[in-house]
């Protein structure tokens, strides 16, 4: 089986076509099924956040593969496979193992370092493994993105670079506020910096949605002095649960014009698949505030959109949306990302190995327990054939002969390992079960296979990932 990414991101397409990508929580078991019906894709995780939508499958032949998971990605998107093809990017083998790392690390993020990939990257796999769509190969590889992914935020300071999309939006909300209110002295030089220099202390601000980026953005609002806070989402109890925790209040649905209009910062992130802020609502709220009052600054961070386009261009307004963040995403390799690339580097290496040693690992196995039954059962015609062998002389033919066997065998299981480390490597391990007739037992179900990483709580950042 070989490892295959398919995938599109900020990257390589626009919003626009990422929210007809997009796959919410509840609809990736049917897209997994769909995946798993196809006759190259045996396995298959589906990561969509609010930057990407990828699909990591275990696929039988480059080709094949590429062919069904690109369609089902089409079919996904509304859109002609010709057309997707020019936004999507393509991952094989070594080079998708090297992927996931990365994406795990936050080193493909919209903002290098937003620790809440991992949380997204758990979820992906966990909704997989509970459809049943995971098998060793894609176990193997997100149980170690995970691993390697948390050691890349612990040993650097990566994290310093940008904590999540929430941050990266608020600070750049931080400088729309100062250049409302005129020139300002020399700007923070980190994402953290720019809101804990009190730019948004005593700013009222709403969000909108109580899923984890919400609760993301009402903590960080409240870390930054923001006040007063509101949350509006549909869900009521939870919602109240979390405004209390931050000492917010919480908004019906109903009354988002008089919030808005109340608002300085509106942040948004909901799951809906319509817009919650349309251009008329927005425009009402705005016509509301008090003459002369700062502009309304408005974040988007949902796929897909929470606010309608045409609100970009009401006067009284500034909108940051995903299009906005990617366009100021900050390219400089800093010290933090390069010792997390060269953290991902070295264990790409590792875990590419691992991968591969743990396909051709059952083969060698059969292969060896194929040669002890043939050493046993010419022992046995030994036996018959020479009744007068003392025990002594049988424990030591049995001895030579095991000896001899466990020679032959070693040059070939160790080049078998070496060869299935190298491009096409899979081929040689089916070779040796097709010579030798070795019966491989199958691989174990993704839920048969314990789950090592222990799961983080989500308020450390590893949570759900909501409409992100």
């Amino acid at each position: 089986m070989n490892l295959l990414v398919v995938g599109a991101s900020h990257r390589t397409a626009d919003v626009s076509l990422l929210e007809q990508l997009s796959v919410a929580p509840g609809a990736q078991t049917e897209l997994l099924r769909g995946l798993l019906r196809r006759e190259h894709v045996s396995e298959a995780v589906v990561l969509s956040t609010c930057n990407r939508v990828e699909v990591y499958a275990g696929v039988s032949t480059f080709h094949g593969g590429l062919a069904e998971v690109s369609a089902a990605l089409a079919d996904r998107a509304g859109v002609d496979p010709s057309l997707l093809a020019a936004h999507l990017y393509v991952h094989w083998d070594f080079d998708a193992v090297r992927h996931a790392l990365r994406v795990a690390a936050g080193l493909d993020s919209l903002v290098a370092g937003e620790a809440q990939i991992l949380g997204q990257v758990r979820d992906a796999y966990t909704t997989a493994a509970g459809a049943d769509a995971t098998g060793p190969l894609l176990h193997d590889l997100m149980q170690q993105a995970l691993r390697v992914g948390k050691r890349a935020h612990a040993e650097t300071g990566i994290d310093a670079t940008g904590r999540s999309i929430v941050t990266a939006a608020l600070a750049t909300a931080v400088e729309s506020i100062r250049e409302s209110a005129g020139p300002a002295g020399e700007p923070s030089r980190t994402l953290h910096d720019r809101l804990e220099d009190g730019a948004l202390t005593g700013r009222s601000a709403l969000v909108i949605g109580a899923g984890s980026m919400g609760a993301l953005a009402l903590a960080t609002l409240a870390r930054a002095g923001a006040g007063p806070l509101h949350l509006a989402s549909r869900g009521s109890d939870r919602a109240q649960r979390l405004a209390g925790s931050y000492q917010a209040q919480t908004v019906p649905l109903a009354e988002l014009s008089q919030a808005l209009a109340a608002a300085d910062l509106v942040v948004t992130a909901t799951a809906s698949v319509r817009p919650v802020l349309a251009a008329d609502l927005v425009a009402a709220a705005v016509a509301a505030r008090p003459a002369g009052r700062r502009p309304l600054v408005l974040c988007d961070l949902a796929v897909p959109r929470d606010v309608e386009p045409a609100v970009a261009e009401l006067p009284g307004v500034v909108l940051i949306d995903l299009e906005r963040l990617a366009a100021r995403r900050s390219g400089a390799a800093t010290r933090e990302v390069a010792a997390a690339e060269k953290i991902v580097a070295a264990e790409a290496t590792a875990v590419a190995g691992a991968l591969r040693d743990t396909e051709v690992a059952p083969t060698v196995a059969a292969l060896r327990a194929r040669a002890d039954e043939v050493v046993s059962a010419e022992l046995v015609r030994l036996a018959q054939r020479r009744p007068d062998l003392t025990d002594e002389q049988r424990a030591e033919v049995a001895h030579a002969v095991h000896r001899l066997v466990q020679r032959l065998l070693h040059q070939p299981t160790v080049r078998v390992r070496q060869l299935a480390a190298e491009p096409g490597g899979r081929t040689y391990a089916a070779v040796l079960a097709e010579l030798f007739d070795l019966q491989v037992p199958q691989p174990r179900r993704a839920d048969q296979i314990p789950d090592v990483i222990p799961r983080r709580n989500p308020a450390g950042g590893a949570g759900g990932s909501g409409a992100a």
